[in-house]
């Protein structure tokens, strides 16, 4: 018979640990600390193209533990006007520095996010209609072509939208994408997967 003597009480008993802090199950809300999110100062600033559609241009510093930056400012912005849309670069953010993981993630048309630095993986990921741009800091010496400007996994999933990268990125590029348009100096491998529509 298979798995005959096979003892997993060690693994079991774990489970009945009485030292064990927490339960085998949710017992506790989980906190995500959105108060102290990078984008409710992109929100705030935002304020005259979300509620009147005037122009706003906005130039902050990020650093990489500011993880999907523009997400809940594009929230913000489909939630107060629906399936109405601004007009492209209505919303022009600069930011500088190294931007985390989800860059960009699902931003809506009207939304234009720049960054003079380098970004993490995840960048554009469901983009929806808004503009990505990423480029080396002006004063940089090195060759765009032979560095890495983004992390994995760029633009999957997204729809819509546009994406132009000063750099090459990692592996995952544009899988799953069914809209967006980008461009890139170079990929790592699996670029294009599942690939329905948009434009690499």
């Amino acid at each position: 018979m298979e798995g005959q003597g096979l003892d997993l009480s060690p693994i079991l008993d774990s489970f009945q640990s009485p030292g064990l802090k927490d339960g085998l199950r949710n017992t506790r809300t989980q906190d995500h600390e959105l108060e102290d999110h990078f984008d409710n100062k992109l929100i705030a600033l935002a304020a005259p193209a979300i509620e009147n559609g005037e122009p706003v241009r906005v130039m902050e510093k990020v650093i990489n533990t500011d993880r999907a930056v523009g997400t809940m400012l594009g929230y913000t912005v489909t939630s107060a006007l629906g399936l109405q849309e601004l007009a492209d670069d209505t919303i022009d953010v600069t930011l500088t520095g190294e931007a985390g993981q989800s860059l960009g993630a699902f931003i809506p048309r009207g939304i234009t996010l720049r960054l003079e630095g380098d970004a993490n993986d995840y960048t554009g990921k469901g983009l929806s209609g808004g503009r990505i741009v990423v480029r080396p800091p002006r004063d940089a010496s090195f060759a765009t072509h032979e560095n890495v400007i983004a992390g994995n996994v760029i633009g999957y999933g997204a729809t819509s939208g546009e994406m132009f990268f000063s750099g090459t990125v990692g592996e995952r590029f544009l899988v799953r994408n069914s809209g967006a348009t980008a461009v890139v100096e170079g990929i790592g491998d699996h670029g294009c997967e599942y690939m329905t529509g948009g434009v690499a």
